[in-house]
């Protein structure tokens, strides 16, 4: 499986490793990774995918080869969005394209799917794992009031996102975690032992901390009303240790043209069950088309 490999640089002159998988001739379709991975983590989609899509990946800013951001203030959402545009115009131009996004690279995907200015650029986007933060603001809001069993369940899932906020003890922690260590993490929560593990491990959930400190208490603390510019497809992984499959509930609230279809899988589904995550993808993305 070969990739043509190139560097775009974004709109505060970080540089970003971007990959493209397949024909210009299809239809185009981004993914954009979560943390603490990079952009490999999707290529047993990907070889699902390529052969009806042309694919482009990227290191999401601090992951990967892309360069790391000095400040914590560089991984705001805003930041991000103009990061995806600035791949696209650079690999597709004014193409149009779909997107399916993992993880973090979900929950920053929806500052891109609810900003007006990507109407009619991207065509659909498939969410797996990584809901809008405005959304589960509001949605946290509503369980604490009226189903605080809810609230609970999903902050329970939620506890590392307080220890990511802690200033020196987060980052440093992420210095022992292994490739190996980390497969045998991967192994356990998805029942599988064939899984690829991530060699820049350490440096990948090191530097990707700045996502949560950058957004969470922003985002939570104060809401806005984002709403969908494409059609909604939610990929609901039932099993999720991190993200509660109730968090998806809100998001027909924001996607006027939304659908949900449920995996019987853990959080990392792209990696141990790739070919029905990418099927999902693909009949959504054409569907769409």
């Amino acid at each position: 499986m070969q990739a043509q490999t190139q560097w775009v640089a974004t709109s505060d002159q970080q540089r970003l490793h971007v990959k493209t998988w397949g024909s210009e001739a299809k239809p185009a379709l981004v993914l954009v990774h979560g943390y603490p991975d990079n952009q490999e983590v999707w290529e047993l989609v990907i070889q699902q995918l390529m052969q009806d899509f042309y694919i482009v990946t990227y290191d999401v800013r601090g992951a990967g080869k892309s360069s790391i951001p000095k400040h914590i203030r560089d991984y705001r959402l805003q930041q991000l969005s103009l990061d995806l545009e600035s791949v696209v115009n650079a690999v597709l131009e004014n193409r149009p394209f779909h997107l399916a996004a993992h993880d973090w690279g979900s929950i920053q995907s929806w500052e891109s799917v609810t900003e007006p200015k990507f109407r009619d650029r991207i065509l659909s986007y498939s969410t797996i794992s990584g809901p809008c933060l405005d959304h589960a603001a509001f949605w946290m809001r509503q369980q604490f009031k009226y189903q605080k069993g809810k609230f609970f369940k999903q902050a329970s899932k939620s506890w590392y996102i307080a220890a990511f906020h802690l200033p020196v003890l987060a980052p440093f922690i992420w210095q022992f975690f292994t490739p190996e260590k980390w497969d045998k993490v991967l192994q356990k929560l998805e029942h599988r032992k064939d899984l690829p593990f991530n060699p820049h491990i350490a440096s990948d959930g090191k530097h990707g901390i700045g996502l949560y400190r950058a957004n969470f208490i922003p985002r939570l603390t104060q809401p806005r009303q984002r709403f969908a510019i494409c059609p909604v497809q939610a990929i609901v992984l039932k099993q999720d240790n991190f993200v509660s499959p109730e968090l998806i509930d809100e998001m027909p609230k924001w996607a006027e043209d939304f659908q949900r279809v449920e995996v019987d899988g853990n959080h990392w589904a792209i990696l141990s069950q790739a070919e029905l995550v990418a099927k999902y993808i693909k009949t959504f993305a054409l569907k769409n088309d």
